[in-house]
């Protein structure tokens, strides 16, 4: 075994070892499980949302995605930040709702505004679906960083295995609370290990960032600039606007136990004035990104650019506490994935309607989702690899529904809502595998003017209906 897969295969069963260790006492029905009994302060909301952000694909992707396309992987600095400013006004009024109506999942919270337990179903399938290939994702990019640490395949096969059994593991002892004790080490870890990456890794090969800015501009201007071609200013603008709508209507469903779980309407919003600075972050491994120009041939794996700096640039047993950040970023954002879709399978699918039932649904849901994933991580890699590109278009569908369940009263009822966005998914889906569509416009983007179209269009059918139904106003004699 060498030094850095030993110091990777200890790294993840300490990080388990935090998930164990965030269990209070006994849980034994969902809520608790779920949001935390919604007693989270703003100190562990930031931690625990901030983990939402910061997945193996930002670790490893950024690097990447500067080395494909230069600067137009900046569009993920402002999206964040973006949303949060809005979030600052709509996540209070939907925790008061949530803890009002007992709400835990996004599709309580849609199910019961529109008064449909069946939109509540769709809406659940919808998220488990599109969440699916993004826990997947997670499991990959950990096997991935593994593997590239090691040259190993059998190396990451193994983490990854060991990694997701002990996720399993904890988030079955600890609900969410799991998560949120994991998310402290896991951004520590990350932000400690980023901050070295970005100052040592230019030092040792270009001299430090301002060389490799002057290098860049010298040999290379052409990736400072948003140019033609696949990342070119239209993909920049349409991806940025597609994933800031996407956070800031709560389309992904593990947004909401993070948000359900704060203590006040309070915690909720200095969470949200502080958390942009997170974004930061972001900016660190576009800059190793950078230096992969300048040093790596052009025919490098993008999503191995830091890793592959980081093996020439450190000694091994660094390489490894590299790595154990990757599988923090990788295991914590999973946990809070499979937390959100096994709550919406009991809670908003199985046809159980105890509280003992649905905790025991989620508790076999969890090993199922996770199995799946893992399994197909394993053995087909490549078989849910398109459908990433579903999981944010797919889910920005899901905005309509949301925007209207946010006002005071409904305006719009179940048919429109439900019609828009089985159109919008349709077009989504068509978009992504057909041969018809090679524009650069984010496909979400593309299919949500159809998607609002339609729920406008049943909307004036509807008050249309309700005119004719009452019928003219007898006028007095």
């Amino acid at each position: 075994m060498t030094v850095t897969l030993l110091v990777t295969i200890a790294g993840i069963v300490l990080i388990a070892a935090f998930g164990f260790v965030g269990r209070k006492r006994p849980v034994t029905d969902l809520a608790e499980w779920t949001v935390g009994g919604r007693r989270f302060g703003a100190v562990t909301m930031w931690f625990l949302q901030a983990g939402e952000v910061f997945t193996t694909f930002t670790f490893l992707g950024m690097a990447g995605l500067v080395f494909a396309g230069g600067v137009a992987s900046f569009y993920a600095l402002p999206y964040v930040p973006l949303a949060y400013i809005g979030l600052y006004f709509l996540g209070p009024m939907i925790w008061r709702r949530a803890r009002a109506r007992g709400h835990l999942t996004q599709s309580d919270f849609l199910a019961d505004f529109y008064e449909s337990r069946p939109l509540g179903v769709l809406v659940a399938i919808f998220g488990v679906v599109f969440l699916l290939p993004y826990l997947q994702l997670q499991i990959t990019g950990l096997g991935l960083a593994v593997q590239l640490a090691t040259g190993n395949t059998t190396s990451g096969s193994v983490s990854i295995v060991i990694a997701f059994v002990l996720t399993v593991a904890f988030v079955l002892w600890s609900g969410i609370r799991g998560v949120a004790s994991t998310s402290y080490f896991k951004d520590v870890i990350m932000i400690v290990v980023l901050f070295i990456l970005v100052v040592a890794i230019p030092a040792h090969f270009t001299g430090g960032i301002g060389a490799t800015f002057k290098q860049i501009l010298a040999t290379r201007p052409d990736i400072l600039r948003i140019h033609a071609g696949t990342y070119d200013s239209v993909w920049f603008f349409t991806s940025m606007v597609a994933s800031a709508i996407g956070v800031l209507f709560m389309t992904l469903p593990h947004q909401w136990p993070a948000l359900m779980s704060a203590a006040s309407p309070r915690a909720l919003r200095r969470n949200y004035v502080f958390l942009p600075a997170y974004s930061i972050a972001l900016a660190l491994p576009m800059i190793i990104g950078f230096t992969g120009v300048l040093v790596l041939p052009a025919k490098t794996t993008s999503n191995g650019v830091l890793l592959a700096l980081t093996n020439q640039a450190f000694p091994a047993w660094f390489v490894g506490i590299v790595v154990v950040a990757t599988a923090a970023t990788a295991m914590v954002p999973a946990a809070g994935l499979i937390i959100a879709m096994s709550s919406v399978i009991a809670r908003n699918i199985a046809p159980v309607r105890t509280e003992r039932g649905q905790f025991r649904v989620n508790q076999v849901s969890v090993v199922v989702v996770t199995g799946l994933a893992l399994t197909l991580g394993l053995t087909r890699p490549d078989l849910l690899a398109n459908l990433l590109l579903l999981t944010f278009s797919g889910l920005d569908q899901l905005i309509p529904a949301i925007g209207l369940a946010l006002l005071p009263r409904r305006l719009v009822g179940t048919w429109p809502v439900v019609a828009g966005l089985l159109v919008g998914e349709a077009i989504v889906i068509w978009l992504t595998f057909g041969t018809v569509y090679s524009g650069h416009v984010n496909v979400g983007i593309v299919a949500l003017a159809p998607n609002l179209a339609i729920v406008g269009i049943g909307a004036v059918l509807e008050r249309v209906r309700r005119s004719r139904a009452v019928g003219p106003v007898p006028v007095a004699r």
